[in-house]
Formats: structure tokens, sequence, C-alpha cells
């Protein structure tokens, strides 16, 4: 059976890559975040301390896709 992502809010502390940066979640772990495929298209550019949007598997804490900017 499919689990449904877990959604949680962060903090972009580092940009490693156009498509690839570290965040930083509430609890204070640092995690790999990777642009949605809709934010790619968009052309959208992370900058440190932007606020973002995760979508995180319940398997792995490590990484996750970024869903959206949150203002």
């Amino acid at each position: 059976m499919h689990e449904a992502p877990i959604l949680v809010k962060g903090e972009v502390v580092r940009v490693l890559k156009t498509e690839l940066c570290e965040v930083r979640l509430p609890n204070g772990k640092l995690t790999l975040g990777h642009l949605s495929r809709s934010l790619k298209t968009a052309a959208t550019e992370l900058a440190e301390g932007q606020k973002v949007e995760m979508e995180m598997t319940p398997f792995d804490f490590d990484s996750g896709r970024i869903g959206r900017i949150v203002s």
C-alpha cells in the first residue's frame, strides 16, 4: 500500500546546486531537498533563508521534495 507523504515546513540553509539545497526542519535536523518538477519548470531559484514546504516519506527523513515556497 502506498504511504501518503509527510508535509513539513523548513528553511533553506544552503543552496548546493540549482535544484538541490540543504533544509533545516523545525526540529533542527538538516535534510537535502530537491525541487519538484513543477518548480523546476517554473525556473524557481532558491535562496538562503527562504521558507519551503517539503514532502517526505515516512521511511526516509534524510531527503525530500520541495513542493512549494512559503511566503
